[in-house]
């Protein structure tokens, strides 16, 4: 495991492709069943089935995945991560500290569906789900307290609510609703996962530029200012990357170090004492900082980055036959021309043509 070479869509230990549900969903299970060796999994298979079908837009009244950061990938891997950070905690704290496999299976459930509030109902005005990007954490836990019941976690609805919004920003952490020691412990893992399965993504950079800059231009944080929308952080594709080595700092400061209680050090336990988690970051960051210093930011982050939204997800689910080219221009975000104020050509400026 020393010298991986990964795949753009397997996760750190390039094992497991974290693009099919069906394929996580058995990792996942095979964990969990560590946890409780003679656990009842059947709600977490129906979780993994219902998101199969809410990601691809086969389930009725919801329009599927259509953005291209937070795709069903990046929520399959989360699964995954939380399930490791599970695995790890109960193997490594004692009896009396250990979650349990029902808050286990809760944990999961919450981290599959913590971006389902992204995905359009057939009864929003919204044109993209982008547009959803600063309230979908409330909507996830919209669609979290509906679902549970569905897999006999109804008791946990409003508990779930409160648990999704450590992934988020929506709400500050100190006013979440979750009150119990453990349940507490059990968001902090949540919020863990959530940061350890996108930045540690093998095209993490590329999507950062290439699908991140998109989502938010469409809800106002990114590109030029919009009428009643928000005030944009970011100008320029530059611009966020430029600001993303002092986002990992505060991240790992305020919430991971922090807040968190340092939740992810349980992944390092769950590999043995190698946290692959840190070291694909670690990574990351060292080519950014490379990146920055070159002025290489188009040149030198080469990766070419495909998101799993509806139409690929369906693809590998083998509902739809690849090689449509409506379902490839619906992977991807509009297509970027180089161009200065001027109308000259710019290898550092990307606007939208």
């Amino acid at each position: 495991m020393n010298n991986v070479i990964r795949r753009n869509h397997y996760d750190v230990t390039d094992r497991v492709f974290v693009a099919d549900p069906r394929i996580v969903c058995e990792e996942v299970c095979s964990l969990l069943r560590l946890v409780g060796r003679n656990a009842d999994l059947r709600p977490v298979e129906l979780a993994f089935d219902a998101f199969g079908r809410l990601y691809a837009g086969t389930l009725p009244s919801y329009l599927g995945c259509e953005t291209w950061y937070h795709d069903a990938q990046h929520s399959l891997d989360c699964a995954l991560a939380m399930a490791r950070l599970l695995e790890g905690h109960e193997r490594g704290v004692a009896a009396a500290e250990r979650l349990g496999e029902r808050r286990a299976q809760l944990g999961v459930i919450v981290a599959l569906f913590h971006d389902a509030g992204y995905i359009r109902r057939n009864v929003d005005e919204e044109q993209h789900g982008a547009q959803f990007t600063l309230f979908h954490v409330r909507r996830s836990g919209d669609f979290l307290a509906g679902f549970l019941p569905s897999v006999g976690f109804a008791p946990e609805g409003p508990l779930a609510e409160q648990l999704v919004h450590f992934t988020g920003y929506e709400m500050e952490l100190d006013r979440i609703q979750v009150h119990h020691p453990l349940d507490r412990r059990l968001g902090f893992m949540l919020g863990s996962a959530d940061v350890l399965a996108q930045m540690s993504d093998r095209c993490y950079l590329e999507k950062c530029r290439d699908f991140l800059y998109a989502e938010f231009e469409i809800c106002g944080l990114a590109g030029p200012p919009q009428l009643e929308g928000p005030k944009p952080l970011y100008a320029s594709r530059e611009e966020l990357l430029h600001k993303t080595p002092d986002f990992h700092d505060r991240i790992w400061k305020e919430r991971m170090d922090g807040y968190f209680e340092g939740a992810y050090r349980h992944a390092a336990t769950h590999f043995g004492g190698r946290d692959l988690y840190l070291k694909a970051i670690e990574g990351h960051f060292l080519r950014l900082q490379e990146v920055l210093r070159t002025n290489q930011i188009h040149e030198g982050l080469r990766r070419r980055a495909e998101c799993v939204n509806a139409g690929p997800l369906r693809v590998i689910l083998g509902l739809q036959p690849a090689g449509d080219a409506g379902l490839r221009a619906a992977s991807r975000p509009p297509s970027y021309k180089r161009r200065t104020h001027a109308g000259a050509v710019d290898p550092r400026i990307y606007v939208p043509t």
